[in-house]
């Protein structure tokens, strides 16, 4: 699909529908634009708690939005966001398909205005016999200013593409999108975006003995897939990588500790961490943000078969550790595992890995946060959680504490692959710990990553959850 862009121009005579956004302090800034009778009416109905009007004229619509400030910064951003994608259906409703916004507040709560009205704008139509009679397109959104924030501009469009990408990916069925068309989308996000793309196919993989990816992949017909993506800038600030890591399952029925058809039903999302990094790639080289950064991506599918892994199994993973599978439904950290230990190839300074990785998280946070846990310092977690809450995918610190690590000893192996108790997100990532010797970050997506119903401006479905975040976290490190 083409993806709506954020244009600017001077501001001078409009002859298009227009959006007027201002802050109740400054309706005055209005007059010039509102004929006096319309003026009137918003001044009364301002004082009376109504913040959206539609005015229309002979030859185009305006539409004007009235933001109400909060004490929260992080809050204003997000209710300026759902603002935005509220705005989105009255301009669907009268099919409008290009607008010029006006801005009467400061530039950062007009740019999360019309970051919610693009994000909400997402459509996924490409297997519709008839596309066309589907779609409800926004074509162009200008910006009328007399000096726009260029640069927070192209970052802006770089995110609203990134996200845009990942969604598409996270929404193809695995019937169109196995583990060979996942690195073929690498290759392709890489020559249009320009980091660096190397992928390990199969022979590779068993060269390096990674036990555990090739353990989820025993069952399939389709080959694993390692992919490295890189961008590393000549004037990145970062001596040493940040290295992000991706889960990419592209479909999990279970293996043979089987999904109910219910939990099937979404499981080609379950490489939405994979989509997620590669999202990341693409805004951070879109923009060409100073910063080193790579992405890892294991990709195998999760079937069934006479040669699928079975439970009470030991494996031998490319660390040399040796896991019991207890449960082949906890294949995630088998294949991260083997990909933590592969980025110490690096010597990271920090690693983040992103993963739908257990129903647990979504059961303690439901769609609405991200649990997090790591070794990294207290610094990058609080760095972490203010981009979280700036771009409102917020996290939340779970524990690390070594009594989770009791529920991973095995009688037979080095450890087993899962917890016994009810923090399974924790054992989880108690689990990954043992295979990270760096400053390291665990994302358990499982709960934002793909919704059954939208929710503001994450639509039905994925979500490209993570992109905005690591965005944010990674230039604010560029900063720093």
């Amino acid at each position: 699909m083409l993806y709506p862009k954020l244009a600017t121009i001077p501001v001078g005579h409009i002859e298009d529908n227009t959006i007027l956004l201002a802050e109740k302090s400054r309706l005055d800034q209005l007059e010039h634009l509102l004929e006096p009778a319309e003026m009137n009416f918003l001044r009364r109905s301002v004082e009376k708690g109504v913040r959206s009007f539609f005015f229309p004229h002979a030859e185009h619509a305006c539409f004007v939005r009235i933001l109400q400030p909060a004490d929260d910064p992080g809050i204003n951003l997000e209710e300026y966001r759902l603002c935005g994608n509220n705005l989105l259906r009255e301009l669907r409703n009268y099919k409008v398909e290009s607008a010029v916004v006006r801005t009467f507040c400061p530039d950062d709560h007009a740019l999360a205005f019309m970051e919610g009205l693009l994000l909400g704008s997402y459509q996924f139509l490409p297997y519709f016999t008839h596309p066309e009679k589907k779609s409800k397109p926004l074509h162009q959104l200008t910006w009328a200013h007399e000096q726009p924030p260029v640069q927070a501009v192209n970052e802006l469009n770089a995110q609203i593409e990134a996200v845009f990408l990942t969604r598409n990916m996270v929404n193809e069925p695995h019937s169109h999108f196995d583990t060979l068309k996942l690195a073929d989308a690498v290759r392709e996000a890489g020559k249009t975006y320009g980091f660096s793309v190397e992928i390990l196919g199969k022979e590779k993989i068993e060269s390096l003995k990674m036990g555990g990816l090739l353990a989820v992949n025993q069952a399939s017909t389709v080959p694993p897939q390692f992919c490295i993506l890189e961008w590393h800038p000549e004037n990145a600030v970062n001596s040493k990588p940040v290295v992000l890591v991706g889960k990419g399952v592209v479909y999990d029925t279970g293996g043979l500790s089987l999904k109910s058809s219910d939990g099937m039903e979404s499981m080609k999302c379950d490489m939405a961490g994979a989509a997620a990094v590669i999202g990341t790639l693409a805004a951070v080289a879109k923009v060409g943000m100073p910063v080193h950064v790579v992405g890892l991506i294991p990709a195998t599918d999760n079937k069934i078969s006479e040669k699928a892994v079975s439970p009470g199994d030991v494996i031998r993973m490319y660390s040399g550790a040796t896991v019991e599978v207890v449960n082949t439904d906890a294949e995630g950290r088998l294949i991260l595992a083997d990909t933590l230990h592969y980025a110490k190839k690096f010597d990271p300074e920090l690693v983040l890995d992103l993963a739908t990785l257990t129903g647990a998280a979504i059961r303690a946070l439901g769609n609405q946060a991200i649990c997090y846990m790591g070794t990294a310092d207290e610094q990058t977690k609080r760095s972490l959680e203010f981009s979280g809450w700036n771009t409102y995918e917020r996290l939340v610190e779970l524990p690390l504490w070594k009594e989770y690590g009791q529920e991973l000893k095995s009688s037979i192996a080095d450890l087993k692959n899962m917890g016994s108790g009810p923090a399974g997100m924790i054992t989880a990532g108690k689990f990954l710990e043992h295979f990270a010797d760096y400053p390291w970050l665990h994302l358990d997506i499982a709960g934002p990553a793909y919704l059954r119903t939208a929710n503001g401006y994450r639509p039905k479905d994925g979500t490209g959850v993570g992109v905005r975040l690591l965005f944010h976290f990674l230039k604010k490190r560029t900063m720093d």
